[in-house]
Formats: C-alpha cells, structure tokens, sequence
C-alpha cells in the first residue's frame, strides 16, 4: 500500500500545482483583460477629445471665414449708408436686405451716438473741448460694426469731453 500512497500523493500533488499554475493563469489573464480595457476607455476618451477639438476648429474657422467675408463687405455697407444718406426712399430696400442678411451672420452695427467713448469700440478723429468730464461720441463719421461679439471695424466719432 505504500506504492498506492505515493501515487496518490503525487496525483494529489499534481492536480494540486496544476490548480495552483490555473489559478496563477486566470490572474495573469484578469490582469491582462484589465489592462487592455484601461487602454481602450483611454482610446475612447482621446477619440472623444479629438472629435470634438477638430469639431470646434471648424466651427472656428467657418466663423473666421465668414467674418472675412463680412469684412469685406464693409464698403458695400458704406456706399449704401452714405447713398441711404442722400436717396433715403431708393436705397433703403436694397441696404436693410444687405443689413439683415449680415445681422443673421452675426454682424452688428454699433450704436455709439450720445454714448461714453470707449477706445475699444471707436476711433475718435476729432476733438471737441467740453466741461472736463467723461468723453461722449456727438458725431458718428463712420459706423463701427461687431462681428458675434468682437469689434470688426471700429466706427470713427467725434468727442466732447
């Protein structure tokens, strides 16, 4: 019976390590499985990231683009504002249909008249002495337009102050 004891101790013993070597395997395997998921939310998060990086360049730059546009534009807007000026029943059609379309873009005509003068917003060309106080703009010489929210040309004005 000692034969029978040593050949069941040794089966024992090899289902044993081959529990332990299994074991050891699924470990490895749980590990593995766990990095490979930690690298693929990473992926994940930095697709997302790019997506919406790339996203908000182009709406950056579709926004830039039309902005051009809209600067170019500027002189068409003068001409008709100066002919507004001379021929008001002839041109208003033609120059609220122009200004519509660019106030749908974004482009907004900048109301300073009677305002405090702010050099962000106008250039003032001339100078008029008054009691010391504050500047105000008393003439518009050139209308001043924004472009969603930044100054695309500043309007040249006149000043008290």
């Amino acid at each position: 019976m000692t034969d029978e004891a040593n050949v069941d101790e040794t089966v024992d013993g090899t289902v044993v390590d081959a529990e332990a070597a299994v074991e050891d395997d699924l470990l490895a395997l749980q590990t593995e499985r766990d990095s490979y998921k930690d690298i693929a939310l990473r992926l994940q998060a930095d697709f997302d990231n790019y997506r919406k990086r790339v996203a908000t360049q182009q709406t950056d730059e579709v926004q830039r683009a039309t902005g051009r546009i809209a600067e170019a534009l500027l002189p068409v807007l003068d001409a008709c504002e100066a002919a507004f000026v001379q021929h008001p029943a002839e041109i208003e059609p033609i120059f609220n249909v122009l200004l519509g379309q660019l106030r749908k873009l974004g482009l907004e005509a900048m109301n300073l008249f009677e305002q405090p003068f702010d050099p962000a917003l106008a250039e003032a060309v001339l100078h008029e002495p008054g009691e010391g106080g504050e500047a105000i703009v008393t003439e518009v010489f050139r209308s001043g337009y924004t472009w969603n929210g930044r100054v695309l040309r500043p309007a040249m004005v006149k000043v008290k102050g």
